[in-house]
């Protein structure tokens, strides 16, 4: 029999702290910043983003996110036998132990299933479904917690305009489990090292202090360029790959950085932005965490139904891409 891997629950969670741009504009105001809801709008579709407080760890907002794609699933914690963690932010310095074992801790997983971090910035969580999915394909693994779990308010410059309005905190998670129908038909993951400056946080850190710049580095414009462009091809990579046409796909969950990057693939697959499954404007750019948030979010409001066909896609620094395609 050949076994596949299927999502059979989906989960998130967003910080309480619900941040307007008109807020965020008198925060920066008070700094010297100039910008406006209007100019931020205007420039990425984002109106609001969720911020975390001071005590909350990246791996707490994975556990709930977890949690609840657990009840989802109808699973119990220890019925999980490995779990894959997509993070840029970490709990720890240098990332280990992983977050992915912090968070198996607080899920209170005694099984000693294997846990680690993905790190691919916003690519992170449509790596971890592949990863995800192979596992399964090769009869290693029945049920796998994917999440992708990010705590970007910590490392933003609040002197850069172009890109603290962009980012926000959040988890979103899915169980990937062994099935007799398909539901992964496809993914692609590809990175090129060459474009690693536009889209990274430059500094390191040496005998106990930070060397460089800690803060998000982002270049806007050279970003979009290499973005609008890497999705079409994976997309394309993955319908092909799956031997299917581009309007047998019922939804697409890019991740959620910029309308105008969002919108400008869905032109280039000739797709109807009905298809579109868009929370940018309410969380902003929640990086590894962005796509399972949206699904999440679609999921339970009806909007992707059992049988629908979703494509998945992201980019992140790196510079990362990639895709898949499910049936949901």
């Amino acid at each position: 029999m050949t076994i596949y891997a299927k999502i059979t629950g989906t989960g998130s969670v967003l910080p309480e702290r619900r941040i307007s741009n008109d807020e965020l504009a008198k925060e920066m105001a008070t700094r010297g910043i100039e910008t406006s809801d209007e100019w931020i709008v205007t420039r990425s579709g984002i109106s609001f983003r969720h911020f975390t407080d001071d005590k909350t760890k990246t791996s707490d907002l994975a556990a709930e996110a977890s949690r609840r794609a657990l009840q989802a699933a109808g699973l119990d914690a220890q019925q999980v036998d490995l779990i894959i963690l997509a993070t840029s932010t970490p709990d720890c310095l240098g990332g280990f132990p992983s977050t992915a074992c912090i968070m198996q801790e607080k899920l209170g997983i005694t099984n000693q299933c294997a846990a680690f971090d993905i790190q691919a910035v916003c690519s992170g969580f449509v790596y971890a479904v592949s990863v995800a999915d192979k596992f399964i394909r090769a009869g290693m693994y029945k049920n796998v917690l994917v999440i992708g779990a990010e705590i970007f308010s910590r490392i933003l410059d609040f002197n850069d305009r172009g890109t603290c309005v962009l980012f926000g905190d959040g988890a979103g998670a899915v169980v990937l489990s062994a099935s007799e129908t398909p539901g992964v038909l496809a993914s692609a993951q590809h990175a090129d090292g060459r474009h690693r400056s536009i889209l990274c946080v430059p500094g390191n850190v040496a005998n106990g202090a930070i060397q460089g710049q800690a803060f998000l580095h982002m270049d806007g414009q050279a970003v979009f360029k290499l973005a609008v462009t890497v999705l079409d091809k994976v997309a394309h990579e993955v319908l092909d790959a799956a031997g299917m046409q581009t309007d047998q796909v019922d939804w697409v969950i890019p991740h959620q950085a910029n309308i105008r990057i969002m919108q400008g693939t869905m032109k280039k697959l000739a797709l109807p932005m009905e298809k579109l499954i868009v929370t940018v404007d309410q969380h902003g750019n929640t990086s590894a965490a962005s796509i399972p948030l949206a699904m999440d979010a679609a999921v339970r409001d009806g909007r992707i139904k059992p049988g629908h066909t979703v494509m998945i896609e992201g980019v992140g620094g790196g510079f990362t891409w990639g895709a898949a395609l499910l049936t949901m």
